[in-house]
């Protein structure tokens, strides 16, 4: 057998500079990143006209805010005049307009060039023109999705669609609420790895009797290394003895009204790629969206959300994030175990893929089209 043969059960990864090299960094920035739809920011935080959040979104900062008609909106945070950065912070509020502090050039909540040190004497400067630049926003599972492309692909193919040919019915989410619910926990995680590796990992669960046993104590058949997502409208099932997906198996908090019998007591999980990933279990929603900074540092928000009641009552939460806290902080362990070695020249070529980790091949292809474009 020569060294680029290999077994049937077995099948290539990327090759270990998919994960190094800044240069595939660069281009994954500008053909993926820049160019799909991105889950930005948790639209509840932006509960008033002038509530803002920054956020980088491939090469860009992006200031997503809310106008004074109750509108999102999201722009470049850029000023027009000499490239300053606008909003320096990450969250804050604004009364009436965004100002620059170099030259105090100000914008309007709708991005409109509002004034300007002696705008006046110069009435050839069209207001709108010279606004700031829109970014393309769409609001769904109550969070603000930003696209920079200039004509943005389908959010109902691409996002909408993710969820559908996971779990096999375009209405299955819906039963979650997932607008409805309200932020219980939010834990950012700085993972020092590249974000593909963060994809995989969330993909398979051949990893998952190795190193979740709190997971694989409330979801059994995850000990045989297939996970929910190799099943398209599966949900792993609880375990007979638990009550609640919480770290210790105690009941967990009120379940989700909507919520149907089929997925009780069932785990569900979905990519949407390029940098969400959705869990629903039958009393919570968690949601973790990447930031990929550099080809070996990502930001990884990740949010629990409960119903606003539950929430607003001040209950207990802990044991219910702790579960899920447990399985991010182990998996993130196992990534940046691995981002040293993919400059080795034992991974030069890669790695391989065993039968229950072969749906990773497909994103890894398709990976390699968004780049190859």
């Amino acid at each position: 057998m020569t060294a680029t043969e290999l077994p049937a059960s077995l099948i290539p990864t990327l090759p270990g500079s998919a994960y190094t090299d800044p240069q595939v960094f660069a281009r994954e920035q500008e053909r993926i990143f820049e160019t799909m739809w991105f889950c930005a920011v948790r639209a509840s935080e932006l509960d008033a006209p002038g509530k803002f959040r920054t956020v980088q979104v491939g090469r860009e900062s992006v200031l997503v805010t809310r106008s004074r008609e109750g509108a999102v909106r999201a722009f470049l945070n850029i000023c027009r005049h000499r490239g300053a950065r606008l909003c320096t912070q990450e969250e804050g509020e604004v009364k009436r307009a965004f100002q620059c502090s170099y030259h105090a050039w100000t914008y309007g909540l709708d991005g409109k060039l509002v004034a300007a040190p002696n705008l006046t004497s110069m009435p050839d400067v069209d207001r709108t023109t010279y606004g700031l630049v829109n970014v393309h926003v769409r609001e769904w599972l109550g969070y603000v999705w930003v696209c920079l492309a200039e004509e943005p692909p389908s959010f109902e193919e691409d996002v909408i669609g993710a969820a559908t040919e996971r779990l096999g019915d375009p209405k299955a989410i819906d039963h979650y609420q997932a607008d409805e619910l309200a932020v219980g926990r939010r834990i950012r995680y700085d993972v020092r790895a590249n974000w593909k590796l963060i994809v995989e990992n969330f993909m398979e669960c051949y990893h998952c009797a190795t190193i979740h046993p709190e997971l694989t104590d409330m979801l059994p058949e995850f000990k045989s290394g297939f996970a929910a997502q190799y099943y398209v409208g599966h949900g792993a099932e609880f375990a007979e003895e638990a009550e609640g997906f919480t770290v210790d198996g105690s009941a967990g908090v009120a379940r989700i009204p909507g919520v149907t019998q089929e997925q009780d007591r069932r785990y569900y999980a979905i990519t949407v790629k390029p940098q969400v990933f959705v869990n629903l279990v039958p009393d919570q929603v968690i949601v973790l969206r990447m930031i990929p900074l550099a080809a070996d540092h990502t930001i990884v928000e990740c949010d629990w959300l409960f119903l606003r009641d539950v929430v607003d009552s001040g209950a207990d939460l802990d044991r219910s994030v702790e579960l899920f806290h447990r399985v991010n902080t182990q998996d993130f362990e196992a990534c940046e175990r691995c981002q040293p070695a993919m400059d080795s020249r034992a991974y030069a070529r890669g790695g391989v893929l065993v039968p229950s980790e072969h749906h990773i091949g497909a994103f890894h292809d398709w990976v390699a089209a968004r780049l190859s474009n």
